[in-house]
């Protein structure tokens, strides 16, 4: 019988979630989508010194902005919980003690400065098969003082018991057979008295195994913790049931070398995080990519081709596309270049495959800021079909198309000293004439008049043209004259050339 494929992201709600960790759960959302699976949320929250309030709500609220849906786990539930680490205490210390028990693993008192100490003695130090034997552990204690040292409350640790020299085999399904001696692993701890938790190692293999995990796809840098995951699942019984592994490559900074940090972002003005965070300790504002005007499908499409190729010659991918198009074979091995600027691209892609009057929506609020709120709607859409693909985010169309909305105040130097000329007030007293005479101020019938008009005098398109844009405008930029008169009307464009003239 088949194995239903499980997939399950979980982010540690220690601070915002990095852009890679986006990618992490947009390829399980895919890889379990496509296989007709399960996408699990849970949080690994055992690291209670890293926990930062709020984190798990954003994170939530990150992957529902982005459209990644959540079948299981926490804010939708399910047969397993409860999702929270930190609430799964009581499981967790089940399987502590069955390693205990069968002398899979040990218990260990030694304080951090007798730690340092043994650093500072051994180069290199590795609590491992070579030096375990010298520490202050359940292995050379007696066990009257083990149980003694417990009772009194002193606080220890429990670290898994790793035999060295044995090859361990961890089939990849992007990497192949990846194998690792185990002479190079330390005793990892387990568990920790202190708080009563386990680490990230031991309670992800106990909640994977319990959730029915069938694939773990996580970051490149895990890659070092599978060897002894797969230790574990032995040391449990559990190989039958043991997941399949996949780590994604890094992603990297976009000049290609080393991996994207939140510096990176900030030296070079683009977003890390999928939205704004506001860090509570410092109080930092950090941007996001839904704050900063990226449509959510763009995110996704981009993330996506980060690391990912389809067999398709495409760029442009739905969600469904992509559900049906995804596949971990696929899947580079070497790191991807974050390509910023590949974004707003793909922004600016999306942004004209949504309708003038959703655009619009979006862009009402800008309107409202500068004064406009009261605009009629169908005018606004219209003006959108005229200059939205001259810009990659809404917030872009009020430089565009502002002139359609005020009347310019202030007449650009440049292209004043470019395209006025010492006779464009004789040209413009002439052509204000002539429009003030049309009934029909059609674009269509204007063009139908000016044009023979300008050829008769003599004046030149161009010099006419552009003196008359600047008028309407302030500047040598927008649509074609004849699409600005349509929205500014006969009135407005009589209006802008007398204020023009009057300078």
């Amino acid at each position: 019988m088949t194995r239903r494929v499980r997939v399950r992201f979980a982010p540690s709600p220690t601070g915002a979630l990095h852009i890679g960790g986006v990618r992490t759960a947009l390829y399980n959302y895919l890889f379990a989508r496509q296989h007709g699976g399960d996408m699990l949320l849970r949080i690994e929250d055992t690291d209670s010194a890293r926990f930062v309030p709020g984190a798990e709500d954003y994170i939530i609220e990150s992957l529902r902005w982005l459209g990644i849906e959540i079948d299981e786990g926490i804010s939708v539930g399910g047969p397993n919980g409860p999702y929270r680490q930190s609430e799964r205490r009581e499981i967790y210390k089940k399987y502590v003690k069955q390693l205990l028990d069968g002398g899979r693993a040990y218990i260990a008192f030694d304080t951090p400065e007798q730690l340092e100490a043994k650093r500072a003695e051994i180069p290199n130090f590795q609590y491992d098969a070579s030096t375990r034997m010298s520490m202050n552990n359940s292995l050379v204690l007696p066990q009257e003082e083990v149980d003694a040292r417990i009772a009194s409350g002193e606080q220890y640790v429990v670290r898994f018991l790793v035999t060295p020299g044995e090859d361990i085999h961890v089939h990849d399904l992007i990497r192949g057979e990846v194998v690792i001696n185990s002479s190079i692993l330390d005793d990892k701890v387990l568990y920790k008295s202190a708080d009563e938790l386990p680490t990230y190692h031991l309670a992800n293999i106990v909640d994977d195994h319990l959730m029915d995990i069938s694939h773990v796809i996580r970051g490149e840098e895990w890659l070092p913790s599978a060897p002894l995951h797969v230790l574990l699942y032995r040391a449990f019984g559990w190989e039958d049931t043991m997941p399949q592994f996949a780590h994604l490559p890094l992603l990297l900074k976009p000049e290609g070398n080393g991996k994207l940090s939140k510096r990176d972002g900030d030296r070079l003005g683009f977003p890390v995080f999928p939205l704004e965070w506001h860090d509570p300790k410092t109080g930092a504002v950090s941007s996001g990519y839904r704050e900063s005007g990226y449509l959510p499908e763009a995110v996704i499409n981009f993330l996506a081709l980060l690391g990912w190729h389809s067999h398709e010659e495409q760029e442009l991918f739905s969600m469904d596309e992509l559900i049906k198009n995804f596949s971990l074979d696929r899947v580079n091995k070497s790191g991807a270049r974050f390509d910023y600027q590949k974004a707003k691209w793909f922004n600016h892609e999306y942004l004209q495959r949504r309708s003038d009057d959703e655009v619009a929506q979006m862009f009402m609020p800008i309107l409202e800021a500068h004064g406009h709120g009261g605009e009629d709607f169908k005018k606004v859409s219209h003006v959108v079909s005229l200059v939205k693909e001259r810009v990659n985010f809404v917030s872009e169309l009020w430089e565009q198309c502002n002139f359609f909305f005020e009347a310019p105040s202030e007449y650009d130097e440049k292209s004043l000293k470019k395209r006025w000329k010492e006779e464009s007030p004789k040209h413009m007293s002439e052509l204000r004439a002539l429009l003030a005479s049309q009934d029909d101020f059609s674009g269509e019938a204007l063009d139908a008049v000016v044009m023979p008009w300008i050829e008769e005098k003599g004046y030149g398109v161009g010099i006419v043209m552009n003196a008359f844009r600047i008028c309407l405008v302030g500047a040598a930029r927008g649509p074609h004259i004849w699409l600005i008169t349509d929205v500014l009307g006969k009135e407005e464009t009589l209006r802008r050339i007398d204020a023009m003239l009057s300078r």
